[in-house]
């Protein structure tokens, strides 16, 4: 993970620099918000910012929005009270970080905000074999296409490969190609210069630049335009790029891996994939099987999961009882390894005994328990987006009587708004026991403020301002 520091914090930011260092990070640091952004603009890089709480964070999370620059923003400072926080959230930032840092809180925010997890869990054969072809192409320069379903594990595997690659000590990028509309995915890419379009203010480096000497890994590639489909064709095949108002090409080295959860050659049959592009991708495909595909996986990843989310959540841990293996081993996964670890996550919450039982699965009527009566669709993403709403126990019919003649929205906005109060306003705990991405949150929250809805701020832990 590549963390960019922002201000001067004086002793703080080495303290913070050696734990975030400690912790995998590579870390670069900036003097103020505007060479941080030139920092970014060059291509160099980062998946979080950590920006001193003093400095004008809304102007600098601004220009970003203005640039399209996507990249979490965490304020720190050697302030306490709640008010700083609570100013520099409603500025923008995700969280803010009380300096000096605390090594486990540090380790936490980095965890929750840039949402990353990059082992690797299994003994199945059927997921073996997969990783056995990985080790084999993994030194090669050859662009691989990995396959799969939704929440199988594609970006690990992909990962998987850079870090076995002789690219390894180079940046890997990746770049969601269903999540950028289709008129800013090309310069998501490719890169612009100042004054190609309206808003393009400065130069910015695009992702094949940025990943130039390492590993590009473009998410989702049967989502994108067929148009754009034959500027990417070139840029495989010639190992150059043309920035958007650009006068010369720019030549970029590097190492291909595209995912989809979707049939190509079936995308090729209807004309919304060009086939030549295919060829140039599919040099070797990893299929990543579903989690049905690996039975013996399921005991390990829910273990694993279970003393992942007891630590994260601050509960006893407990092991997976036998008879609960038995249930998930029995039960279908259509959202593979990321549902198993919703569902474990929603358990480790639920459960009370010395170990976790099916009671924590299964709800009264014998479906699965879930922490919510409707998905939140689009923009739900991550290993931590769950359904939300009430959490199905052994309630009787007058428990819920309450609910009818409401809408799921208006519940779900509820649950939201009272976990926050649960943790005083901490979005990232609050995250974490709702069993939805930081993202998610913020999203949700950002449209009860916009509807007028008070929604609490760090330390907030009354409702004598709703």
């Amino acid at each position: 993970m590549r963390l960019l520091l922002v201000g001067n914090l004086d002793g703080q930011v080495a303290a913070a620099t050696q734990i975030a260092m400690q912790r995998g990070a590579k870390v670069a640091h900036a003097g103020s918000p505007e060479i941080a952004l030139e920092h970014l603009r060059a291509g160099r890089g980062a998946d979080m910012v950590m920006i001193e709480v003093d400095l004008d964070i809304k102007a600098f999370i601004e220009s970003l929005d203005q640039e399209r620059i996507s990249i979490p923003v965490v304020a720190c400072g050697i302030e306490t009270d709640a008010a700083t926080a609570a100013n520099a959230i409603r500025a923008g930032a995700k969280e803010y970080v009380p300096l000096p840092p605390d090594p486990v809180l540090i380790a936490a925010v980095l965890e929750a905000v840039t949402e990353e997890n990059q082992s690797m869990i299994f003994q199945d054969p059927a997921f073996k074999s997969v990783v056995a072809l990985a080790d084999q192409v993994a030194k090669s320069e050859a662009s691989i296409l990995i396959t799969g379903e939704s929440g199988s594990g594609k970006e690990l595997m992909a990962r998987y490969v850079h870090d076995n690659s002789r690219r390894a000590q180079r940046q890997f990028i990746s770049i969601n190609c269903a999540a950028i509309p289709e008129n800013l995915l090309e310069s998501e890419l490719f890169g612009h210069e100042k004054g190609s379009f309206t808003g393009a203010i400065a130069r910015r480096i695009g992702k094949f630049e940025e990943a130039s000497g390492g590993t590009l890994l473009l998410d989702e590639i049967s989502e994108m335009d067929p148009r754009l489909q034959a500027k990417l064709l070139r840029a495989i095949q010639e190992r150059e790029i043309d920035r958007i108002g650009g006068t010369r090409p720019i030549k970029v080295d590097i190492r291909l891996i595209a995912t989809s959860n979707r049939d190509l050659a079936e995308a090729v049959k209807d004309g919304s994939f060009r086939e030549d592009l295919l060829f140039r991708l599919n040099v070797v495909n990893l299929r990543v099987p579903s989690l049905r595909e690996r039975p013996t996986d399921i005991t390990l990843l829910a273990n694993h999961f279970a003393k992942k989310y007891a630590e994260a959540n601050g509960v006893p841990e407990r092991p997976v009882g036998k008879d609960t293996i038995k249930l998930l081993e029995g039960l279908a996964w259509p959202g593979n390894v990321r549902e198993l670890e919703n569902t474990i996550h929603r358990a480790v919450l639920l459960a009370t005994g010395p170990e976790i039982s099916s009671e924590a699965i299964m709800s009264p009527d014998g479906q699965m328990a879930q922490i919510g009566p409707a998905p939140l669709g689009k923009g739900t993403s991550g290993a931590g987006a769950a359904d939300l709403g009430a959490a199905q126990t052994d309630q009787t019919a007058d428990d819920t009587s309450g609910l009818v003649g409401r809408t799921v929205a208006d519940v779900e906005r509820d649950l939201i708004i009272d976990t926050l109060y649960h943790c005083l306003g901490n979005r990232t705990h609050a995250a974490n026991i709702l069993g939805i991405s930081i993202r998610t949150l913020r999203n949700k929250l950002k449209l009860y403020t916009d509807d007028g809805v008070h929604v609490p701020v760090p330390g907030d832990a009354s409702r004598a301002n709703a």
